[in-house]
């Protein structure tokens, strides 16, 4: 029988407090309740779309999964020693859900991985209403698939369907979404340690409509694929980076702290010239004075420096990331000071380490960084510096239950 979900709140605080602190919530398999109103400032741009006033008041909607999995398909044969980060093993079930103003968030159901059917005319083809997530699925060390704090996950979607003018999707029927979708694709999670199960939450303003304005209807889906690691060179193999000079990848008051599709085709431009000259990846600088580092193109940055990390702060400019969060309270944990505060390149070039974080890439260290022709060179050339790894390592084993998870992030799904 399908379980039926009803939608939680539909708006949230802004992501940067929410990525503070985890939810410590525990997620009912069936929950009715009213959806949480909205603000001010979202009904006067989504209005005729959500149907507000423009005063504050309650949203009535509903969101039901149909958790049935669809029909079997054969076990997968994968050399899971090759994988790469692609879609060379698309897993073949994905989760749909459709959102109309008249009715809400429709019941959402599992189904084959395949096309969408879409107008010319629909909004996320013409206006880039989109916005995504990224979550990985693993195999651990006690027999379970687990998920890593899918409800930050779901909050962010959350703050970022309010900045793109888009309706929210409930957190817990974010995280039930994606846990149907896991266990549909069981398959497909590699063993412990042979990599992941790559996980796409999409929300997209699928709707047609001619003059700029909100879409007139919304899908929310996810979608998966096994994965191994991020980088060419192998999960700890350090990346050498070059600092760009002349475009930025966000500005003050822009949209660097939403992670919204358009934010992401601008830096091909750079990051594809920066390869052709065999580096990994960009390292941006701020907009206004071009002296402190913001992020890489995918990815949060850190400076050590004997016992001090370092990151850019969350003003707007840069993502949120779960991962940098989960950096930062696991390195304080472990005896190092955390500082969260602008780091000028001069600074990084004189560090003892530099890393990066994210999803995809986890905790990667950085071999040498390039400014304005001058090359640092970071730890012994080949190996990753030894704070990098101390996190990756500790972040990696709490993640596939090797060691006690004392916040509460993992959840075991199967």
């Amino acid at each position: 029988m399908a379980q039926q979900l009803q939608a939680g709140s539909l708006l949230q605080p802004p992501t940067q407090r929410l990525l503070q602190q985890p939810s410590q919530k525990a997620l009912p398999s069936s929950l009715q309740r009213l959806c949480g109103g909205g603000t001010q400032a979202l009904a006067s741009t989504s209005q005729r779309l959500l149907a507000l006033p423009a005063r504050r008041r309650r949203l009535q909607t509903s969101a039901t999964i149909a958790a049935e999995r669809p029909s079997k398909v054969a076990k997968p044969e994968l050399d899971w020693e090759s994988l790469g980060f692609g879609l060379n093993h698309v897993a073949p079930t994905m989760f749909e859900a459709t959102f109309e103003p008249e009715h809400g968030w429709q019941p959402g159901s599992l189904r084959p991985y395949g096309p969408m059917q879409l107008l010319p005319s629909a909004q996320v083809l013409n206006y880039g209403q989109s916005i995504f997530e990224g979550m990985k699925a693993q195999r651990s060390a006690k027999g379970r698939v687990v998920l890593f704090r899918p409800d930050m996950n779901a909050k962010r979607m959350q703050a970022g369907a309010q900045r793109m003018s888009m309706p929210t999707v409930p957190e817990d029927v974010f995280v039930e979404a994606v846990k149907q979708t896991l266990r549909a694709n069981l398959d497909y999670v590699p063993p412990q340690g042979k990599g992941s199960l790559y996980m796409r939450p999409m929300l997209m303003g699928t709707g047609p409509i001619l003059g700029l304005g909100p879409a007139p209807s919304y899908t929310f889906l996810v979608y998966a694929a096994a994965v191994g690691a991020y980088f060419k060179g192998g999960q700890l193999t350090p990346i050498d980076l070059i600092v760009e000079e002349h475009f930025h990848r966000s500005a003050p008051g822009g949209m660097g702290g939403t992670k919204a599709a358009g934010n992401y085709s601008p830096v091909l431009v750079t990051q594809l010239a920066a390869k052709t000259q065999g580096y990994a990846d960009v390292v941006y600088l701020d907009a206004k004075t071009d002296t402190y580092l913001e992020e890489v193109s995918s990815c949060n940055i850190f400076t050590v420096k004997g016992k001090t990390i370092k990151t850019p702060p969350l003003q707007g400019t840069i993502l949120p990331g779960v991962t940098r969060r989960s950096v930062l309270d696991l390195a304080q944990r472990r005896g190092y000071t955390v500082e969260e505060v602008p780091v000028s390149i001069t600074e990084a070039m004189e560090a003892d380490e530099v890393f990066t974080s994210g999803t995809a890439v986890v905790v990667c260290s950085v071999g040498s960084m390039t400014y304005k022709g001058q090359r640092k060179q970071y730890n012994e050339a080949g190996k990753p510096g030894p704070v990098a790894l101390e996190i990756y390592e500790a972040l990696t084993s709490l993640q596939q239950e090797k060691a006690e998870d004392p916040f509460g992030w993992v959840v075991p799904v199967a």
